[in-house]
């Protein structure tokens, strides 16, 4: 299934951000055989897009935040068999270090209470050359978002958390999103 097909199947809220995270993905050029994490499942829109490009995909979020049904958009769209839910914490990570080529955080980081913590964690998990992509609400984005949910929190740029992390970085900026790419050096 391509993205076009999954958009229709999947209705609105999906398809608003698809081609943008698509994007994303296409920049990164990264080999089918890559080990990606994606941190904060939500309903599970990264991960899916990244299994329609042929990414197997590990997911999750903290036990017992399970607040959205990622699993049935999953199955609609046919890509379900390639991605793997666990309990997971961004400030604590349940892998060894340099495991991952790319990490993927799609409307998660301003969810985080320790920011700059969670950027340590999630660089200790990524492969030297790794790439760690944080996609964020811009304060339009957000605007939009509290048409539908009045109280959602605001904003929040991860270069004010990782101005210590001698980290090369490159934003990709929209509209409504914009995503920073953090590339781990050796």
């Amino acid at each position: 299934m391509n993205l076009e097909q999954a958009k229709e199947i999947m209705g609105d809220e999906f398809y608003r951000d698809a081609n943008f995270l698509n994007s994303i993905i296409d920049q990164l050029n990264l080999p089918k055989d890559s080990k990606i994490l994606d941190v904060g499942t939500g309903r599970g829109h990264m991960a899916i897009i990244l299994a329609l490009q042929g990414y197997n995909v590990i997911t999750g979020e903290p036990e017992g935040t399970f607040w959205a049904d990622w699993e049935s958009s999953a199955k609609k769209v046919n890509v379900d068999h390639m991605i793997t839910f666990i309990p997971l914490n961004a400030e604590k990570l349940p892998f060894e270090s340099s495991n991952f080529n790319a990490v993927f955080l799609y409307a998660t980081f301003h969810h985080i209470g320790n920011k700059t913590g969670a950027l340590v964690e999630l660089m200790r998990v990524l492969k030297n050359n790794g790439v760690l992509v944080i996609i964020e609400f811009t304060d339009d984005g957000v605007e939009l978002l509290r048409k539908r949910w009045k109280g959602h929190p605001d904003a929040v740029d991860p270069r004010d958390y990782s101005k210590d992390l001698n980290l090369k970085l490159k934003v990709i900026e929209s509209e409504y999103l914009n995503a920073y790419l953090f590339k781990k050096q050796q």
